[in-house]
């Protein structure tokens, strides 16, 4: 088995407070990015379970067979083991990881809020999708990095050097599509944190499921910060809203 990068382990905390949350870290990244965001939801009582998603956290080649359904089934699955010790869950994610809490809202009306921080939330125009499945089809796998977009210079995310492209038309196409008719019909509360300088999800993606999404929609913007916005100069700005959030709605 190929070895962990260091600070990419899962973390798994057992709080005091009867509520957990469950956070969720993003494409080619791993629980790092999210650890500041966990250890806040750990001081303030709560349980918390941060898995590492299949195929990341380790090298790239290890992620180009992995899919959509792999990751939602680990997100899935960690739910499960949070909420089995728990009375109410909250669900934040990163990213692709704002895409899997999405996912997970709308599979389950019980979870009490959602944190989306600079989320995925709909696939790519049609001819860009068309694009990156001719890439695939003459054998390019790999494409350039997507990872640490952040403004803060002595900030870095430990993601992957390149992205994989099977996998992030697995993204769009399996995970992001079905989503974006349930928006609608959601109805948790929904705390979107976005960063209108992004570099690598449009801050276009957050106003769009401001406007579709069905519950209750707070916003905080990331001014200082770019797309790693957790390890950015607003990460103490996330960790506090979160927080807040979590103290309102787990109750």
């Amino acid at each position: 088995m190929t070895a962990l990068i260091p600070g990419a382990e899962p973390w798994s905390h057992r709080g005091t407070s009867a509520h957990g949350a469950l956070v969720l870290h993003g494409f080619t990244g791993n629980p790092g990015s999210m650890r500041g965001v966990a250890e806040a939801l750990a001081a303030a009582g709560y349980h918390v379970e941060m898995p590492l998603l299949p195929g990341h956290g380790t090298v790239v080649d290890d992620m180009v067979p992995t899919r959509w359904a792999d990751w939602a089934g680990a997100a899935e699955a960690a739910y499960a083991t949070l909420a089995a010790r728990t009375q109410k869950v909250i669900v934040v994610g990163l990213s692709m990881g704002g895409a899997l809490t999405l996912r997970l809202g709308a599979d389950h009306a019980e979870i009490a809020g959602l944190v989306c921080i600079n989320p995925a939330t709909a696939p790519q125009p049609q001819e860009v999708l068309d694009m990156v499945q001719g890439m695939i089809d003459g054998g390019t796998e790999l494409m350039p990095a997507i990872g640490s977009d952040i403004a803060d210079p002595d900030a870095r995310e430990s993601a992957y050097d390149a992205t994989p492209l099977a996998p992030l038309l697995s993204m769009m196409i399996d995970g992001l599509a079905p989503l974006v008719p349930a928006y609608p019909s959601m109805r948790q509360p929904l705390l979107l944190l976005n960063s209108p300088q992004d570099h690598v999800v449009e801050p276009a993606a957050a106003e769009f499921l401001a406007s579709t999404y069905g519950g209750p929609v707070e916003r905080v913007s990331l001014d200082r910060s770019y797309h790693v916005a957790t390890q950015d100069y607003d990460k103490q700005l996330i960790f506090e809203s979160t927080v807040a959030f979590a103290q309102r709605v787990l109750v």
